[in-house]
């Protein structure tokens, strides 16, 4: 099916406020779940909404906290997410680490025991909207989903990697990707009835390549949402040996140095750490050639010949500015499942039908 955005997010404001969040982080956390969807990230997006809805009923994320000072300094940060909703502490975390880095040129944000921080991308877009530079490393914290390089069984999550670089048009440079060879929310997506992930995203206990999403989630229980933690295999690393040394400098980044843990086993509550840093190019740009280096070796890499004409050649970022545009135009597709999870969330909040039906109005787009 497709379905706008405004009355998506109507419906999933009313969810996330009927759950406890206040009705600005309701919005907040509407916006960015839209957004990631929106944006193509759809493993980040509104197929999560059950999920957040259980993890709030079950005291896992917590609504209505806000970041909490430990260390404070002209260019360091940590703080604590005090298990809020990611999508509140992590852009306070951002929004310190850009004010930080704007008056002292560098800054160092450590953000530990987070929820979901979602799509890590929005932080750089966040950053390169005001200019800087930002690189950032998170870690999961009671969630192995991974197998390390040459292993069968679980060591690592998918811990995410984001950089950010601005440039004059408008259209920054956002690296936004998992070090595992897919999100496991792109897994979620196709056990949903979604698009399939590649042979060899996943791999069995027994050590076989595989894209069977039962292979993370265990077999199909009805009614049950799918759980990472009941299959006996794991997730795998992209680019083999780089990946797996990629998901372990995150997790000694975001979980040792930045101080949100590492985890040696699936259970309990599940919190994000992240580890950020942000550049002001203006203290870097002594030859104040850095907007006009970025844009011109852009272009460049840009006019290489395209393997595929109609495609062409793509810098990271453009294909989620595209795929907005697109979405905000014909409508969101939402596979059958995912749209009756977020009914079923809807209705674990207290949300009757007549209730859903009236925040829908105008949502079908085709």
């Amino acid at each position: 099916m497709l379905i706008r955005a405004e009355p998506l997010e109507r419906l999933l404001t009313a969810v996330f406020e009927a759950a406890g969040c206040p009705p600005d982080e309701a919005r907040r956390v509407t916006h960015y779940l839209t957004l990631a969807t929106l944006t193509g990230h759809d493993s980040h997006g509104v197929i999560r909404t059950q999920r957040y809805v259980e993890w709030i009923r079950d005291g896992w994320v917590l609504p209505g906290q806000h970041v909490v000072s430990v260390l404070d300094s002209d260019a360091i940060a940590i703080l604590d997410g005090c298990h809020g909703m990611g999508q509140t502490v992590g852009p306070e975390a951002a929004a310190i680490g850009i004010a930080k880095a704007k008056a002292a040129g560098v800054a160092v944000v450590a953000l530990r025991n987070a929820g979901h921080l979602g799509r890590i991308g929005d932080f750089a877009e966040m950053a390169a909207a005001e200019g800087l530079v930002s690189l950032h490393f998170v870690n999961v914290f009671g969630s192995l989903l991974v197998a390390p390089y040459g292993g069968a069984e679980r060591r690592f999550s998918t811990n995410p990697v984001a950089i950010g670089v601005p440039t004059e048009d408008g259209a920054p440079f956002i690296l936004d990707m998992a070090t595992a060879l897919v999100a496991e929310g792109k897994v979620l997506v196709a056990h949903q009835g979604g698009k399939p992930v590649p042979v060899g995203a996943l791999v069995s206990a027994d050590g076989e390549l595989t894209n069977d999403p039962r292979v993370l989630y265990g077999p199909d229980t009805p009614g049950q949402y799918p759980d990472p933690r009941r299959g006996s295999g794991a997730m795998r690393t992209f680019g083999e040996h780089k990946g797996s040394g990629l998901a372990l400098a995150c997790d000694l980044l975001a979980g040792c140095l930045a101080g949100s843990g590492i985890t040696r086993r699936s259970e309990g509550r599940v919190h994000n750490g992240m580890l950020s840093i942000y550049l002001s190019p203006a203290r870097f740009d002594t030859e104040h050639s850095f907007a006009r280096d970025v844009r011109d070796y852009i272009a460049w890499v840009k006019s290489a010949r395209p393997i595929d004409p109609a495609a062409g050649v793509l810098i990271p970022g453009d294909k989620e500015r595209a795929t907005a545009a697109q979405r905000r135009a014909d409508g969101i597709p939402l596979p059958d499942d995912v749209w009756h999870s977020i009914l079923y969330a809807a209705s674990l909040v207290g949300l009757d039908r007549p209730r859903i039906d009236s925040l829908l109005e105008g949502a079908a787009s085709a």
